[in-house]
Parts: C-alpha cells; sequence; structure tokens
C-alpha cells in the first residue's frame, strides 16, 4: 500500500491492570472506527511505569508472549477490527527470566513475532535492569498487512545503529512506543532540553534512513515522575506532522505516504554513499589510542 494510516494512543496508567486495558481496548475501537490501519500502544501499557523502584512485587504483571491473556485478547481485537496492533508488554519467557517486549499483531488476528528490547537503562528512575533481560532476538522488521514496520522500545531510540539496522532490513516505518518523563522537581529549562533532545534524535532517524517515525509516550505523574506524553509522528525527512500535548490524554490518526521515502532517498541519497568498508570500529566500545 502505498499510504497508511496509522494511530496512536497516548494515556496515563493506573494501578489496575484490567481497567488500562479496557481502556485501550476503547480507544483501539475508535481509532479503528476513524480509518486507523496500524495502532500503537505505549510502553507497558498495561501497569504503571513499576520500574521507578526495584520491587520483585511487581514481577506479577509479567505475562508469556503469544499464549498470555493480552495478548490473546488483542489478537481477538485486531481480527475483530481488522487493524494491526503494536502491543508493549512485560513479558515472562521463563522462570526468573523476564524481558520488555513488543508483541506484533496484524490486521487478521495472527500473531507476526516480538521484538525484545535491546537497550536496557539502569538511572534513577529507571531501573530496568533489575527487570529485563537485554533481548535476544536481534532487530526485527514484520510484514503486516499494511506495511512492513520497525519496532524499537523507548531507550532505543537513543541509539542510531538500532534504527539504521532496522531500515536497512527494510522498514518503512519506525515505532517507537516509551515510557519518559521528567522528574517533578525539576526545572522548565531543563525539561525542555530534555524533550527536545528526545524528540531530535527521533527525527534525525527519519532523515538519515528516510523513513517516517512514529513515537508514542505515556502522560499522567506516577510517583515523582510526570510523563512528558509529546507522543509525535514524523515524515521521512524529519517533519514533525503531529504532536501531542505534553499533560494531556488524546488519540490520533496520521496519514503516511509510504512513496515519500523513495523520493526522500533519491534527492538524500545516505544509503547509496555509505561506506560499508570503513565502519569495522564502531563494534568496539571505546576506541581507545
Amino acid at each position: 500500500m502505498s499510504k497508511v494510516k496509522v494511530g496512536l494512543v497516548q494515556q496515563a496508567c493506573s494501578p489496575d491492570k484490567e481497567q488500562n486495558i479496557t481502556r485501550y481496548t476503547e480507544h483501539v475501537r475508535q481509532l479503528a472506527a476513524d480509518g486507523a490501519q496500524i495502532i500503537c500502544l505505549q510502553e507497558l501499557f498495561a501497569s504503571l511505569y513499576f520500574c521507578d523502584v526495584e520491587d520483585y512485587h511487581n514481577f506479577r504483571y509479567a505475562e508469556t508472549i503469544p499464549d498470555g491473556k493480552t495478548t490473546q485478547h488483542f489478537m481477538a481485537l485486531a481480527k475483530e477490527l481488522g487493524v494491526v496492533i503494536i502491543c508493549s508488554m512485560f513479558e515472562k519467557r521463563a522462570e526468573g527470566l523476564y524481558h520488555n517486549t513488543t508483541a506484533v499483531i496484524d490486521a487478521d488476528g495472527s500473531y507476526l513475532g516480538k521484538y525484545r528490547k535491546m537497550h536496557i537503562p539502569d538511572d534513577p528512575g529507571y531501573y530496568e535492569k533489575f527487570y529485563f533481560t537485554p533481548g535476544d532476538l536481534g532487530y526485527k522488521v514484520f510484514h503486516t498487512k499494511y506495511a512492513r514496520i520497525g519496532v524499537l522500545i523507548c531507550w532505543d531510540q537513543w541509539y542510531p545503529e538500532a534504527a539504521r539496522i532496522t531500515a536497512l532490513k527494510g522498514a518503512e516505518i519506525l515505532f517507537f512506543p516509551t515510557a519518559i518523563g521528567w522528574a517533578v522537581d525539576q526545572d522548565e529549562a531543563t525539561n525542555d532540553e530534555q524533550y527536545q533532545a528526545w524528540q531530535t534524535i527521533q527525527r534525525s532517524h527519519a532523515v538519515a534512513n528516510g523513513v517516517p517515525v512514529v513515537s508514542v509516550n505515556r502522560t499522567g505523574r506516577e510517583g515523582d515522575m510526570q510523563f512528558w506524553g509529546g507522543s509525535f509522528v514524523t515524515n521521512a525527512f524529519g517533519r514533525i506532522l503531529w504532536q501531542a500535548p505534553h499533560l494531556d490524554e488524546c488519540i490520533h490518526i496520521e496519514e503516511l505516504d509510504l512513496r515519500d521515502s523513495d523520493r526522500y532517498r533519491r534527492h538524500w541519497p545516505y544509503l547509496r554513499d555509505r561506506r560499508i568498508d570503513s565502519y569495522e570500529a564502531i563494534l568496539r566500545r571505546y576506541i581507545d589510542e
């Protein structure tokens, strides 16, 4: 398809997992009724962002994928509505082995596969290494009914290597389900600087790879964190097509013309001019003298 309508859900989450899933189901139904074809949910949408603390009790949120209750629910919903759904969840892979994982469900309700978050942060308020094992499936492209899509998760968005490899594997759109915010006692200048950096690095992935970017963040205050919302969509040259407010919940549909990628790549032929023979050093942690 040359054009595809992508739907986004930016929502504040509650401690009640079933309530979150119910609300997201309602949003997916509304977006589908309004014409969305691919719908992306934010990172760990079924719960609060529990990684702000190291607490063994939070492992109760994890489920198996795809046979867990949440994946099965959205598989049935995707089939009913004829939409692709991108579901970011806490995956229980085996006893004592967990991942931050996104399941991709096609428009006929079939499970296309999963992407496991590769880059795992460990910072104040983001203690993800306590919960998640780094992904071991590599970077993935999913051939859905409406487009070939790449999915990366939150902290992955700061790494140009991840976006590049996913684009080189044929992704026509890059999706970034996200959970990122500001400390509530932080000054506005720092808040703005952080948000602009976050958006700029993702816009650069669109520019460098000639593909649209869809970034879906949560909003709402959870403990000492104000999630900054600001979900957005770019075209294949990094131009902002739509941006959500920071503090409000919203859903949105944006139509993307996938033919634009060829035009931008012809005029800005970064892929043609890559010196792949010179990049071996990037595999090193740091280039010491």
